[in-house]
This record gives structure tokens, C-alpha cells and sequence, in this order.
């Protein structure tokens, strides 16, 4: 009976194994020729000098949370655990969250990334709003993987609605740093840092979006975006489009169908989309906005389509998924983008900084596919 036993279980695991290895071999075919394992090793790595780079570095031991490192890596980075047959998050995810949970716990003691004091007005509160925000979306994202809305993510969504304006042109909105980069910290970002608040609202588990408490504030927020809707750019509306996919009533039928055109509109013929055709950007040095398709539009683009229910048959998103697949840069992990504001050095560590945002988009994008 022991010797039937054994050879069931010996079968058994021969099974399972087989079993797990189709899945792996499927998974694969099914991404075609992007690799996981590389993308991690990109964001790890990125996520790694970003936190140890002494001019991101915060009063009590904490570092500044990035629009286009450190919060792109939060997202994304859970998105490769089923790839990478991981369970547990990484060791730069957790040091990235508990940076989190330490600025959001000592809230009311931690200065701001930028004070009045050192960056003049008003940038205590673009960053005391733009952290709150931030911070809520990454707590947000952590704990929709659980199913549990932490106490440490209710307390950050708090500290969101208690700096959300009541009165003037940004009622419903957020103020949101400005320092004349595009696209995340200009004088056209505030709708993308609100469409980021939509976003942690929608995915904070548990129907927090539909709570009685907190109605009164999206009813603010939703009105917010019916004002502004028509000055915005492409880059910011499919921002907006993939919140409307987490929270209810943000768009019309019509506003969400237009979204959708005008983005199909701007895919390039090689598949991709390019960054330069989402926005009237212009670079502060003069220099040519680069117009190739990149690894950020591309991510963007057919992420927000797939959220917002296009199927990847759609010959647009999956033209675009396959443009994702054939461009990861087979060295390196990553997926190419170019700064909007100036002519960078692309090996530099800060003209990097967009293809950090480019390679967790893309990622994003095809594990959603997935």
C-alpha cells in the first residue's frame, strides 16, 4: 500500500510539474518575445539607485516618491510576480512601501518634499497634495493584491480628501507640483495627478469608492473633470479614461468613445504610439521633440484601451501589444522613451527617467493582456 502510494504521489508531482511547466511555456508563447525577468531586473535596479540617490533623500530617513521612478515601479512591479513564480513582493518593494507607510504614520511631523522655505511658494502645498495623492495610490495598489483595505491606506486616502480644494478653478481637484516638466510636474498636470487620486480611490479594496463617506468628495472630483475636459490633452484624458474604468461617472459614453478614437487616431505605423503625439509638448532647450514610437505611449495607450474593455483583438491594441513585445531592449530590460523637456543623455542615470516610466507602463500593459 506504502509503495502504491508513492508511486501516486511520485505521478502526482510529475503531474503538477508538467502542469506547472505548460503554464510557464504558455505564458511565454503568450508574451512572445518580451522577458519578464529582464523588466525586473530593470525596475529593481532603477528602483534601487533611485532610493539611494542622495538628492531624493527626506527628512527622517525617507526619500521623495517619484511620478516617474519610484511610483511606475510600485505599480508594476506586482504585475510580475505570476511571471516570475514570485509570492512575496520584492526587497525594493517592500523598502519602497515602508518609506510609504513611515511618511504617511508621521504625516503631520515629515516636512515636504519641496517647503516654501527652500523652493519659494506655494510648493508646501503642491507637495504636501501631490505626496497625499501618491502615496494613497501606491498604499491603494499594495492592497488591492490582498483584498483588504489597510488602516496605514485609510489614513493616506484621508490626508487626499483633506487637501482636495472646495472653492475656485481646482474645486474637486488637487494643487499639484509644478516645476515646468511635462508630463508629470507642469501647469497641464493637475488633471493627470487627479485622474492618479481617482485611480487609488478605485482600486482601495473593500467598495471603498462607493462608501456613503466619501460621495460628497467625488461628486467634486467628477465635477472637476466635466469642467476641464475639453482643454485636455490626449496624454491626459487616457490618464482619465483608465480611472473611469476604477470609478464610476467620470466620463460620458461619448467622452470615453472619443478618448478611445483619438487615441487609435495617433498609433504610428510601425504599431507604437510615440509620446510627442499625446500632447502639445515643446522641449525647454528647443530641441526636436523625438516623434519615434515609445515604450510610455505604447504602455499607456493600450493599458488605458484594455481597462477601459477594448479587447487585445482589437487591431489597435494588439498591433500595439506587439510593438511592446519586439521592442524591449534585449540588454538592458527596458523599454525606450525620451525626455519632453530637454535633449538628454539616454544612459544617463536621469535621462532614464522616462524609460523607467516606459518600462513599467509596458509592463502594466502586457501582463494586463495576459
Amino acid at each position: 500500500m506504502r509503495r502504491v502510494t508513492a508511486v501516486v504521489f511520485f505521478l502526482s508531482g510529475c503531474v503538477f510539474s508538467a502542469l506547472l511547466a505548460a503554464g510557464l511555456r504558455a505564458w511565454s508563447n503568450d508574451q512572445g518575445s518580451w522577458n519578464p525577468k529582464a523588466a525586473a531586473a530593470y525596475l529593481d535596479g532603477r528602483a534601487a539607485w533611485w532610493m539611494a540617490w542622495p538628492n531624493a533623500a527626506r527628512d527622517h530617513g525617507t526619500f521623495c516618491v517619484s511620478c516617474h521612478t519610484a511610483v511606475p515601479y510600485a505599480l508594476a512591479r506586482p504585475a510580475l510576480r505570476t511571471a516570475l513564480g514570485e509570492r512575496d513582493p520584492s526587497p525594493n518593494e517592500v523598502k519602497l512601501l515602508d518609506n510609504v507607510v513611515k511618511r504617511v504614520t508621521l504625516w503631520k511631523d515629515v516636512a515636504p518634499f519641496y517647503p516654501d522655505q527652500l523652493r519659494g511658494l506655494p510648493k508646501t502645498s503642491e507637495s504636501r497634495a501631490t505626496e497625499a495623492i501618491l502615496n494613497a495610490l501606491i498604499l491603494a495598489n499594495r492592497d488591492a493584491q490582498t483584498g483588504r483595505l489597510a488602516d496605514d491606506t485609510r489614513a493616506a486616502l484621508a490626508n487626499v480628501w483633506a487637501l482636495q480644494m472646495n472653492t475656485g478653478e481646482l474645486s474637486g481637484a488637487w494643487a499639484w507640483l509644478d516645476f515646468h516638466y511635462e508630463p508629470w510636474e507642469s501647469a497641464d498636470a493637475k488633471p493627470f495627478g487627479a485622474a492618479l487620486a481617482a485611480l487609488a480611490m478605485g482600486m482601495a479594496p473593500g467598495g471603498y469608492a462607493s462608501s456613503p463617506d466619501v460621495q460628497d468628495n467625488l461628486k467634486l472630483l467628477r465635477g472637476y473633470f466635466e469642467r476641464v475636459y475639453g482643454r485636455q490633452h490626449t496624454f491626459n484624458r487616457l490618464m482619465l479614461l483608465w480611472a473611469s474604468a476604477k470609478v464610476t461617472g467620470l466620463l460620458t459614453s461619448e467622452q470615453r468613445q472619443s478618448v478611445i478614437d483619438s487615441a487609435v487616431a495617433t498609433q504610428q505605423s510601425d504599431g507604437g504610439w510615440s509620446m510627442a503625439s499625446l500632447g502639445a509638448w515643446k522641449r525647454i532647450d528647443g530641441s526636436a521633440l523625438d516623434t519615434t514610437s515609445d515604450g510610455y505611449a505604447t504602455g499607456l495607450v493600450t493599458l488605458a484601451l484594455q481597462q477601459a474593455g477594448v479587447s487585445r483583438a482589437n487591431p489597435a491594441v494588439s498591433t500595439g501589444l506587439e510593438w511592446l513585445r519586439r521592442n524591449q531592449n534585449r540588454t538592458t530590460g527596458q523599454w525606450p522613451a525620451s525626455s519632453l523637456n530637454k535633449q538628454r543623455d539616454p544612459a544617463s542615470d536621469i535621462g532614464r527617467f522616462m524609460s523607467d516610466a516606459a518600462t513599467a507602463y509596458a509592463v502594466l500593459s502586457l501582463t494586463q493582456a495576459h
